[in-house]
């Protein structure tokens, strides 16, 4: 491929972006990104936008969410125009539509090469919106809402020359009349850092405590812990858990904040909600919250688990989920449409309904008490991994050669 000129646009650059824009400069094309939040990489010019709230926002309040989409479609559009009057124009952009940054690339570069990454569109059945009768709220204003949700989408589906989308349950969201342009495409797991390590360990300070691979140890991560990835689920399992397995310790990673759906009603974080709800049951000494950690203690964290939980709304697939399957761990995991597409029940993991707590429970400590039995289990989810979603040899270069074909 001759040497191109590549932007990329994402609120949290680089965000999925970080290796397909790193690769693209190693190979000799000029690579720069525009952004509101995130950081840099080597060798990328990063260029950073400030849209600015209205003065007054819409009366009808279903259309807030997309007025603040414009207005940042507008501020990126803004930057996109400094860039032109600096000269640079790209042959191809390659945008994530999620927060409307991409409304308007066509407008300042009808001539560029428009690449779309599809994260999620949003439907009233068959995905997250109201799969949780606990949190269900289903008016017509919320399914109003929830449709003007997918109106930055639907422009960047129509605006754009091709689209990916990481797995096929997410092309199968989309409309129709796009899926023909919708390549499926994963973001890549590093199985090279994301491997076995037989000889890992984690040390807790809190406790002095160090737990290794011959630790009964669950392990249970989130960005954020919410309901969305069934944190509250788990957590009414737990009880059960450390009361059949008594040796054993759980190690749970993630923040206090919010990344999908709200906070709960009475206040505070759902790690505050959760422990008042079943804290009491809970052996705290071997409940450890760790809350964000970098990615190299993660790592440890994942490398020494004797059985990884994953549950998810049908919603998009978290990297957790198959760094642990590359790190040979035995996965129980919620029975939700995008986590079958990874893991067949019984061959490369296990799988639960998402609500049935005692099933949840019964299956973790299943894999606890006989630790062996499961062993092949987690060489399966690794070779898995390897197969299908392997950064460097699979997803990378697909990338690369979507990248590329201009």
């Amino acid at each position: 491929m001759a040497a191109k000129k590549f932007l990329f646009i994402h609120q949290n650059f680089p965000g999925q972006f970080v290796h397909v824009a790193t690769e693209l400069l190693r190979l000799g094309h000029e690579v720069v990104a525009l952004g509101i939040n995130g950081r840099s990489l080597p060798g990328v010019r990063y260029l950073r936008y400030a849209p600015k709230a209205p003065l007054r926002v819409s009366e009808v309040e279903a259309a807030r969410d997309f007025e603040t989409k414009v207005v940042r479609g507008l501020a990126c559009a803004q930057a996109m125009e400094q860039l032109n009057a600096s000269g640079f124009t790209p042959d191809v952009i390659i945008a994530h539509p999620g927060w409307g940054e991409s409304l308007f690339c066509k407008d300042v570069w009808p001539g560029a090469r428009l690449l779309m990454f599809a994260e999620f569109f949003y439907a009233a059945e068959g995905a997250d919106f109201n799969f949780d009768a606990e949190f269900a709220h289903d008016s017509l204003a919320d399914r109003a809402r929830l449709r003007l949700k997918n109106t930055v989408h639907l422009q960047a589906l129509q605006a754009a020359d091709a689209v990916y989308t990481p797995t096929q349950w997410q092309r199968s969201q989309l409309p129709l009349a796009f899926q023909d342009k919708t390549q499926v495409i994963f973001d890549g797991i590093d199985t090279a850092l994301a491997a076995p390590q037989p000889q890992a360990s984690l040390h807790l300070n809190r406790d002095n405590l160090t737990l290794t691979q011959a630790d009964e140890v669950i392990t249970f991560v989130n960005r954020n812990l919410e309901p969305y990835r069934g944190f509250h689920v788990f957590m009414r399992a737990l009880p059960e858990i450390l009361r059949q397995r008594p040796n054993a310790h759980c190690l749970i990673v993630g923040r206090d904040e919010v990344s999908y759906g709200a906070r709960p009603k009475g206040g505070g974080n759902w790690r505050q909600a959760l422990l008042a709800e079943v804290g009491a049951q809970l052996p705290m000494q071997r409940v450890h919250f760790l809350g964000g950690l970098a990615y190299a203690d993660y790592l440890r964290v994942i490398q020494i688990s004797s059985c990884h939980v994953y549950l998810t709304y049908p919603f998009v697939l978290s990297w957790s989920c198959l760094e642990a399957m590359s790190a040979e761990r035995v996965v129980v995991a919620s029975n939700t449409a995008p986590v079958r597409e990874v893991i067949e029940h019984g061959v490369n993991g296990l799988l639960v309904d998402f609500f049935d707590v005692g099933s949840l429970a019964r299956q973790v400590i299943e894999v606890l008490a006989a630790p062996q039995v499961f062993q092949e289990m987690g060489q399966r989810a690794r070779q898995t991994v390897l197969d299908r979603y392997d950064l460097k040899t699979r997803c990378l270069p697909a990338q690369i050669e979507f990248a590329g074909n201009i």
